[in-house]
């Protein structure tokens, strides 16, 4: 009988097992312990930063980030169209506006042309965005010098969405070090796994600082409980970092898997008219590949996305559409939107293919074989 080939499972190192051991030998089992400093230092030591807070989702970093920068009700926050919800849900937490922007077609991540217009319309419109929030969607990097050059010339920070993009770079430098705050997300599908984790980072020891103050539900310095601020109860677990640990150790095993998996579906599936696979633009971009895409042609196949994912279901292959822009969500759809129709496009036409780190060769054939039947019948 055939195994189900997930889209993307977590994949243990064998030394996670150690770490989680460890804190349970000490009794560190609380937000706290040596299993989470070690995490952040390891992470930090990774991407070249100084500052990380652990966190216990990816989504509780963007909230973090938001309050540190100021986000409140009535202010504006520019934000990708092409993202999962979970980088727009914490604008609405602090009341703010989300004023979404379209995709480019080199990276599919936010579009500097219409970065800038959105920017002096609002300005024309007396609102100045608060916060720039870029999203380095599937590990590919978003052009960050371009981005970076806009946020400068208006005075915008920059908050990095890089949930997905751990290991990737831009011009030799990791995703989420561009910005003031960059934010990471360890949920089970991403490239390393906390079973459910974030951080945020920042160059700004001060930001970390409160970041941690906030995610520990903001507790003064006081002989007893006393409270100033709304606090958060976001911080990762000890027992969840100790996995983070173990993971850390084979980071760049799971990069190169990942990137083999684009390169093997790549040279199997590339030749074929009417089916396009994401690939960095040009040396200056380094994608951890954590999801392979693909868009498909269905004037040119003859079979639509939706018709392949349902023929790779039946033969219990795990695939999934392109992130449906949040302008399209019935949720946010009445929020400004600034739009040339390419993430529409992307979420019509595209398709993840299953990509985790612990495929097997024949899990690869198995895709690229049932693929094929797929298009032959079309």
């Amino acid at each position: 009988m055939k195994h189900r080939i997930w889209l993307s499972s977590p994949h243990m190192g064998g030394g996670e097992q150690r770490f989680v051991d460890n804190a349970f030998k000490s009794n560190w089992i609380a937000p706290t312990g040596p299993n989470i400093d070690a995490f952040e230092n390891s992470v930090g030591n990774f991407v070249g930063i100084d500052h990380v807070a652990a966190l216990n989702t990816g989504t509780a970093a963007i909230h973090l980030a938001l309050i540190i920068l100021g986000v409140e009700a009535g202010d504006e926050v520019i934000v990708s169209s092409f993202t999962f919800c979970g980088t727009v849900n914490p604008i609405i937490y602090q009341h703010a506006t989300p004023v979404f922007v379209d995709s480019e077609s080199e990276t599919w991540n936010l579009c500097p042309d219409l970065l800038e217009k959105a920017i002096k319309d609002r300005l024309n419109k007396g609102k100045k965005p608060k916060v720039i929030m870029p999203v380095h969607l599937y590990g590919m990097p978003a052009n960050m010098s371009q981005i970076m050059e806009i946020a400068s010339r208006y005075d915008i920070p920059v908050i990095e969405d890089a949930a997905e993009s751990l290991g990737s770079r831009f011009e030799d430098r990791s995703v989420g070090t561009f910005g003031t705050i960059g934010t990471f997300s360890f949920n089970g599908n991403k490239i390393i796994t906390t079973s459910g984790g974030g951080a945020l980072i920042s160059n700004d020891k001060k930001i970390v600082e409160k970041a941690r103050f906030l995610a520990t539900q903001a507790r003064d310095k006081a002989p007893h409980y006393q409270h100033s601020h709304i606090g958060y109860n976001y911080r990762m677990s000890n027992i969840s970092a100790g996995i983070g640990r173990g993971q850390m150790e084979v980071i760049e095993q799971r990069i190169k898997q990942r990137r083999e998996n684009f390169h093997y579906y790549k040279k199997n599936l590339g030749y074929i008219d009417g089916v396009k696979f994401t690939e960095e633009p040009n040396e200056k971009y380094f994608s951890n590949h954590w999801l392979t895409t693909i868009l498909i042609d269905s004037c040119i196949t003859g079979i639509n996305r939706e018709e392949i994912k349902h023929a790779l279901d039946k033969e219990d292959i795990e695939t999934r559409p392109l992130w449906k822009p949040m302008h399209l969500q019935p949720v946010y759809s009445e929020y400004p939107a600034y739009l040339n129709g390419y993430s529409e496009e992307l979420f019509n036409r595209g398709l993840c293919l299953p990509s985790g780190s612990n495929m097997t060769d024949d899990d690869r054939e198995r895709v690229v074989n049932s693929l094929l039947e797929c298009l032959k019948k079309s």
